[in-house]
């Protein structure tokens, strides 16, 4: 920096410091100007509020959020050019339902019903991303250029402006001490700031209309996104009326109870759920007179015979593999046994010696913790 632009800083942080310390009274603009730079300022703390809560609107999870914006850092240093897009909640209620309504099966009412609601509100998740991107394109984007150029050079302008000022009161409180020359000088320099400052204001208050525009843009897109919702919902509610009717009207099965006798002869020589089983029917006197039978149960657990059925302990459902310290892995159909119930979404338990934590929904208890 020159000489005399050392000396200009001076001048003006001395004016400041005699204005704030000192009361000392600056210029002041006339009342047209400062209600201009009043309602700038609004405009540009608007601007930076509207595009931090349009992108929550969008977005509420700000864990999800800002695991997207992470991921699409990465995505944009490593030269991908696909992103990475939000999970929408519609989306995530979406697959839960179709999974387990198809493992219910086409045969079960509620399973029908679930792969229904699955899909309608996996279409709802698209929709949802279209509302995104409709958006961001018609209305956060506008709203950021807007905040990069136009406010952004209004704010240069009036920040110029200050420091002109500030010079400019400097040097007409010394005059006398300072050459007429330049206290002209810095009056030219301030008038020409002013009118920078006051034309680019005015131009954009004037064309404000462009954000209503904007603000036009997104009500269309919200509009839109409810219309289209509107008719995947109404569709989905027709279609689960005709299952209840369907429902209502096919015949009630009655419900036939299966012998004692019949059911050791089906599971003679037979594996159910990973137990084996073994009977025998003693019989003594004529055949249709059973005197005395018993029954003996082999436990296998995972391949090896124990007293399994004799503690708490469970099947698992899934495969379930640890992805953090302390939890325990295991395969589907494998019997795990019960030390600890930790709170309502997790197990303590024990499998081929090995012990640690897993999820409540993974298994099927067996035989239960004792209360």
């Amino acid at each position: 920096m020159s000489v005399a632009g050392l000396k200009k800083q001076f001048h003006k942080a001395s004016q400041l410091l005699s204005e704030k310390i000192s009361g000392a009274e600056g210029t002041k603009l006339d009342e047209d100007f400062m209600e201009m730079e009043r309602k700038i300022e609004v405009t540009n703390k608007s601007v930076f509020d509207l595009l931090s809560k349009t992108t929550e609107y969008l977005q509420p999870n700000p864990a999800s959020r800002a695991k997207l914006n992470m991921l699409n850092t990465v995505s944009k240093i490593r030269g991908q050019v696909k992103t990475t897009g939000y999970p929408q909640s519609e989306g995530l209620l979406g697959d839960c339902m179709l999974r387990y309504g198809q493992e219910l099966g086409e045969d079960s009412v509620f399973g029908g019903a679930l792969v229904d609601m699955g899909e309608a509100m996996r279409q709802m998740a698209d929709v949802k991303d279209s509302l995104d991107i409709s958006v961001k394109q018609n209305f956060i984007d506008p709203l950021q250029n807007l905040q990069d150029k136009d406010l952004k050079e209004i704010t240069h302008h009036l920040k110029k402006l200050e420091g002109r000022r500030l010079d400019f009161d400097y040097k007409k409180k010394r005059q006398g001490k300072i050459p007429d020359e330049e206290i002209r000088q810095a009056v030219e320099k301030f008038e020409e700031s002013k009118e920078l400052a006051e034309r680019s204001m005015f131009n954009f208050l004037e064309n404000d209309v462009e954000q209503v525009t904007q603000l036009s843009a997104l009500i269309e897109a919200a509009l839109e996104y409810h219309r289209q919702s509107s008719e995947i919902l109404e569709e989905l509610s027709g279609q689960l009326q005709k299952r209840i009717s369907t429902a209502s009207s096919r015949p009630k099965r009655e419900f036939k109870p299966k012998s004692i006798r019949s059911s050791m002869e089906t599971l003679d020589n037979s594996h159910h759920n990973g137990l084996s089983y073994s009977s025998s029917l003693k019989s003594t006197g004529t055949a249709a007179h059973v005197s005395v039978f018993t029954l003996s149960i082999n436990h296998t657990l995972n391949g090896k015979k124990s007293e399994v059925l004799d503690q708490p302990c469970c099947r698992s459902l899934y495969d379930f593999e640890p992805e953090n310290e302390g939890e325990l892995g295991f395969k589907e159909g494998d019997i795990i046994i019960l030390t600890n119930r930790i709170d309502e979404n997790w197990y303590e338990g024990m499998i081929n010696g090995e012990s640690g934590f897993f999820p409540i929904n993974y298994v099927e208890v067996i035989v239960p913790l004792p209360q």
